[in-house]
């Protein structure tokens, strides 16, 4: 590469790993890593580094894992010391302050999972998806002090496969980003970037998930409600409930118009030859492929159908007259 920058790297979660590892692997120095401070997780609460640490201990970089970087004067004076060329900042999980924004020549750059101004927040990946959008992409964007607001620097477009959940779409967005990244690196090194203003007129919400968020309405499009299935893989997921028992729905699809039962009712179960669906709205339905109830493990619908037996005009949830 033509010249190698002196970076600060700032990211937590997986999709942040393969950022990092590009940037080392073409020669950057990466002075600190920046990442969430170790936390209970999973069922035995077991005190689990980040991905991106477990990345940086395994390449002997040098960690900082701050509670708190907006008013920390060791910190800042840490950083202030390295005199990054750039901070690199991949789903760190904090708002940078004003003094990180100021303090590098080339900015702090962000791998953002989203075609900005689009999809601006938290779960860019989940809401492209559960809004229907056949294309998304990643952006490098350099942070100012608004949500995801900044100049864009490069762009790149990825096609969303009809059958793309977050969890299969995101690996490939973060590969997208980290080698976006090391091209944005090494034009803005030439002098061969020219940073874009975002519309703002155009901007859209990804906000973070809400556990609410993952409630089926069936008054909803059978297409509209598949697709928020798909976008909130693995959490909040699809939820409904059926005999007042929890019931996820891990997989469906959208039944043919010509295949959908005359008369039923958004929510309402059908066992059609041994299929099971459910109303939708709009005339719609979606055949259920993959449930689990509470308490039980995942099973198809053929063998909930077969084993539960929903009476004629059984619905799932509170379904509204």
């Amino acid at each position: 590469m033509a010249q190698s920058l002196n970076l600060v790297f700032a990211g937590t979660p997986r999709f942040a790993v393969p950022t990092l590892e590009a940037l080392v692997g073409v020669g950057h120095r990466v002075s600190l890593v920046v990442t969430q401070p170790d936390k209970p997780r999973g069922r035995g609460m077991e005190v689990t580094a980040s991905p991106v640490k477990h990345s940086a201990l395994a390449r002997n970089l040098t960690i900082a894992q701050p509670e708190r970087i907006k008013n920390n004067p060791e910190f800042q004076s840490q950083i202030a010391e390295i005199q990054p060329d750039a901070i690199i900042v991949v789903g760190y999980g904090r708002i940078i302050p004003q003094w990180m924004i100021a303090l590098p020549r080339y900015g702090n750059l962000n791998v953002h999972a989203s075609l900005l101004p689009k999809y601006r927040g938290a779960a860019p990946i989940q809401w492209a998806i559960a809004e229907g959008e056949t294309v998304t992409g990643v952006t490098i964007m350099r942070i100012d002090a608004g949500l995801d607001t900044g100049d864009v620097l490069t762009q790149r477009e990825l096609s969303i496969g009809p059958d793309d959940t977050a969890e299969t779409l995101a690996p490939r967005l973060a590969t997208m980003g980290a080698a976006l990244m090391v091209e944005t690196l090494q034009k803005l090194s030439e002098d061969k970037i020219r940073a874009v203003p975002q519309d703002h007129s155009r901007a859209t919400l990804a906000p973070i998930l809400q556990k609410s968020d993952g409630r089926i309405d069936f008054h909803r499009h059978a297409t509209q409600i598949r697709n928020r299935l798909r976008g909130f893989q693995p959490w909040p997921g699809a939820f409904t409930t059926f005999r007042g028992k929890n019931l996820h729905i891990w997989s469906a699809q959208v039944v043919p118009v010509d295949s959908v039962p005359e008369r039923l009712r958004p929510a309402e179960l059908a066992n059609v030859d041994g299929l099971l669906l459910v109303g939708c709205g709009q005339g719609t339905a979606l055949e259920l492929h993959e449930v689990q109830l509470e308490g039980k493990k995942r099973m198809s619908g053929r063998d909930f159908a077969n084993g539960h037996r929903p009476f004629a005009g059984e619905t799932l949830g509170e379904a509204r007259p």
